[in-house]
């Protein structure tokens, strides 16, 4: 190994050490490890189960902060691994064992990036899982392949945080596209990551679906939800519900197919509707739409919270309901814009494919 190469990798790997030093401190990864001892004694306690709601409470609380603790020594104990690679490296002049160590660090540089991200998730729900719905705008068939495009994005992006994701409403477009979509986002931060891209999305280009080969400007709306937790009560009558009953659309048997299980509930007072047709069983779906409906309430108070809020504090950074948040351009030129941030890359086809952490990161820190 040359010595210029052991010295930028040398360098590299102290710069991730200084990043982690750094992140130890936002963490505040010491009083969380007081916590976590604190609720393991709490948890010990013979009558700890007597409460069961209680208890549920403490154990959410320890495996969240237990989760923190573990990542950031992962990623610690790796890059004190990546150094004594290093070293053997340049000690044998293992030229194979560089490159591994190369790969390493440039992983860790990644993960510290994602760990970096997490500390400015600062909203109550931050950690849940998410309701991710999407909506084509006025363009008939162009707007709903811009659905289309756009789910694709997500469930690409959502690949590539490991994410588990369940399809559990989909409406076809008359001739190509998706008309609406409704996925469940589960995963650690799912709603915390996802919240940043609430609002309405433009894509400018030259329409596939157009003959005479010009330019068209599409819009979708993408609501975002937190799936809540049990302990989280949102008052529903049963008297303000109309709950339908249909046969399912897409794919999934036969039984799918001629039973009416899918379901569809209005709230009558607000007129929110929620639907829910990816189980065989009408129950289930019944359960999934309720979870769905119960976040859509739940969110609409929060904003109307937050809406008083701004006014009496003149906050500009909240985002109001159906806003234009992004721009997606191909033609003449090519751009991806935040109109909040004002960040924006070239690279329209890498944010297309799921690369949304840099836009996601510059709303965090634009909210900051």
């Amino acid at each position: 190994m040359s010595i210029s190469n052991a010295a930028e990798l040398r360098e590299k790997s102290a710069n991730l050490k200084a990043r982690l030093l750094t992140l130890r401190s936002h963490l505040d990864l010491d009083n969380k490890l007081l916590r976590i001892q604190e609720l393991e004694h709490r948890s010990a306690a013979p009558d700890f189960w007597n409460n069961p709601d209680q208890a549920a409470v403490v154990q959410k609380e320890q495996g969240a902060l237990q989760n923190i603790v573990d990542a950031f020594n992962e990623v610690n104990s790796a890059r004190e691994e990546a150094d004594l690679l290093l070293e053997l490296a340049v000690a044998e002049g293992d030229r194979e064992v560089e490159r591994e160590v190369a790969r390493s660090l440039a992983k860790l540089d990644e993960r510290i990036e994602g760990l970096e991200l997490e500390c400015m998730f600062n909203g109550e729900h931050d950690l849940n899982n998410a309701i991710l719905t999407i909506h084509a705008g006025a363009g008939g068939t162009e707007a709903q392949d811009w659905v289309e495009i756009l789910l694709r994005m997500y469930l690409r992006w959502t690949e590539q945080k490991r994410f588990a994701t369940e399809i559990v409403d989909i409406l076809p477009g008359d001739e190509a596209g998706i008309k609406s979509v409704t996925v469940m986002v589960k995963g650690r931060w799912a709603y915390g990551y996802l919240r940043s891209e609430m609002g309405i999305h433009r894509m400018v280009r030259i329409s596939p679906f157009d003959a005479g080969g010009r330019r068209h400007t599409s819009f979708a709306s993408v609501f975002i939800f937190p799936e809540l937790d049990d302990d989280i009560e949102v008052e529903i009558n049963d008297k303000d519900l109309r709950i339908d009953t249909y046969r399912a659309s897409g794919a999934g048997g036969q039984h799918v197919n001629k039973t009416s299980s899918a379901i569809r509930i209005t709230h009558l007072p607000s007129g929110i509707v929620v639907q829910c047709q990816n189980e065989r069983s009408q129950h289930r779906n019944k359960d999934t739409a309720m979870k769905m409906l119960k976040a859509q309430l739940y969110e609409r108070e929060q904003a109307n919270r937050r809406e008083e809020q701004q006014h009496l504090h003149g906050d500009k950074k909240e985002i109001a309901w159906g806003s234009q948040i992004r721009s997606y351009v191909m033609q003449p030129y090519r751009l991806v814009k935040d109109h909040r941030t004002n960040h924006e890359t070239g690279n329209v086809d890498s944010v297309l494919d799921g690369n949304l952490d840099p836009l996601i990161k510059s709303y965090l820190l634009w909210q900051h």
